[in-house]
């Protein structure tokens, strides 16, 4: 169709407010990248489609006023509304209130901010540095626009050049990124500033250890059912029937009393583990329950198969950061069997901020490739091969499986890199050239251990010093 020339007022009008916006070409990144073309409204950006955005959503209607208050005003509206539909969602602020913009939430609910910090005062090398830390957090909160917010999300990892995982879900946010310090101090900021988690999030919820974008092979943010993987829906077991919380030092208390009864046969308490096998493996409280799973969707099923374990029992459940425990607790409560359900606030994460030298013992098993960290010198694992004492863990060298296997430097040496002898020979035929088998991907590991294990009540006396 032609242009008629009250759209071609209108997209000069769009070009023309966009040019003003320029960053002068000797004010830029000076180190040979391009860095902050363009500033408005104290923003900073980099991309064209970030300008073309922003001036779609707020200042359509000084667009407007500038190609004239007739037809090629109405076109100019029009004009940032194609501006917008083309151009990624989400990368700058919505207008508040606009039923046009990117909210379009009901009045009454809160809004996303998609809001990116300015980081134009903040060198590349100084943003990327591979000094850094990894963050832990969660948030449950109601997200009627679970796309809406993943998209976000995705827009202020890449901003931030920030690696790692983040769940969206109706039921809230669950993140553990690494990158640069000064890149994690700035998430922590704007994630604090989001109206959506407004008088929920706070500072003490994000975890923090040494290390960095490396600890991550990439970025992932996706929109899934839960933001943990429990495999029971929101809407039957929700978060907010969840255990009684009790503080790092509150838990500590509670260990010491249950230790101290358990010693002498006369304890009351179960203290649960609720994480997988091959995390409390490595590194677990004292006098401890730690399920056999190798998932936590599987959580559930061990709760149902073991009942009368918990049955008017006080538990005390913990995991690596609490967003565990707060489904999982919730489940344990549904099923009117306890006497009490207490949970640990902030997982072991927090737990060791205060007591490093406390009743956990051996490492903390963490997902991205670091696999573990250590507040302690306690080594509570074995290698696999000749039982060494031995905590660090590797991928299986069967490129068919995905397990975790100890196996110390010395064994590591003599080629045993398997999780069992089923990947052990699978590995040689790969590495010998063996060709025309399909090889199954379930080996030894997976095939001996029950999916749920049956804990038996006879045997649950607990060694106080194990």
């Amino acid at each position: 169709a032609p242009v008629t020339g009250g759209a071609c007022g209108a997209f000069q009008a769009f070009s023309l407010f966009v040019k003003a916006k320029e960053v002068p070409a000797a004010a830029r990144c000076p180190a040979g990248g391009e860095g902050v073309r363009w500033r408005c409204c104290r923003l900073a950006f980099e991309e064209l489609s970030g300008i073309h955005r922003h001036v779609a959503l707020q200042h359509a209607g000084d667009i407007g006023q500038q190609a004239g208050l007739t037809e090629a005003g109405q076109q100019a509206g029009l004009t940032a509304k194609q501006a917008a539909a083309e151009v990624s969602p989400l990368s700058v602020p919505a207008p508040a209130g606009n039923a046009d913009g990117l909210n379009g939430h009901s009045r009454g609910s809160p809004e996303i901010s998609c809001t990116l910090p300015d980081t134009s005062h903040i060198s590349y090398d100084v943003l990327t540095s591979k000094v850094g830390e990894v963050l832990l957090y969660y948030c449950y909160c109601e997200v009627k626009d679970p796309e809406k917010l993943c998209a976000w999300q995705k827009a202020l990892c890449q901003h931030l050049h920030l690696t790692g995982k983040v769940r969206v879900a109706s039921e809230g946010i669950n993140g553990t990124v690494g990158g640069s310090k000064v890149a994690t101090n700035l998430y922590i900021e704007v994630m604090l500033s989001q109206p959506l988690f407004k008088d929920i999030l706070c500072q003490e919820d994000f975890k923090s250890s040494a290390g960095g974008a490396h600890c991550f092979p990439d970025l992932r943010v996706g929109v899934f059912k839960e933001i943990v993987p429990m495999g029971i829906d929101p809407k039957i077991v929700s978060y907010k029937e969840t255990g009684i919380h009790l503080s790092p030092q509150e838990f500590h208390r509670e260990v010491e009393q249950y230790l101290s009864q358990a010693s002498q046969g006369q304890s009351d308490t179960i203290l649960l583990d609720c994480r997988n096998f091959y995390e409390s493996k490595i590194g677990h409280f004292q006098g401890c329950l730690a399920p056999d799973i190798r998932k936590f969707s599987y959580f559930p099923s061990y709760v149902d198969e073991n009942l009368e374990l918990f049955k008017d029992k006080r538990v005390l459940m913990y995991c690596t950061g609490g967003i565990r425990c707060e489904r999982g607790s919730a489940y344990l409560r549904s099923k009117a069997v306890c006497r009490e359900v207490y949970q640990l606030k902030g997982g072991i994460h927090k737990y060791l901020e205060e007591f490093p030298d406390g009743f956990y013992r051996g490492k903390l098993f963490v997902f991205d490739d670091r696999y573990a960290i250590c507040s302690n010198e306690d080594i509570i694992s074995a290698c696999r091969y000749c039982g060494t004492l031995w905590d660090q863990y590797k991928l299986c060298s069967s490129q068919h499986c995905r397990q975790l296997v100890l196996t110390c430097p010395s064994c590591h040496n003599k080629g045993l890199t398997a999780c069992c002898s089923v990947c052990q020979e699978k590995e040689l035929k790969v590495t010998s050239g063996a060709s025309g088998q399909t090889l199954k991907e379930e080996c030894e590991c997976t095939r001996r251990r029950p999916r749920v294990p049956i804990e038996h009540v006879s045997q649950r006396t607990l060694d106080a010093g194990k």
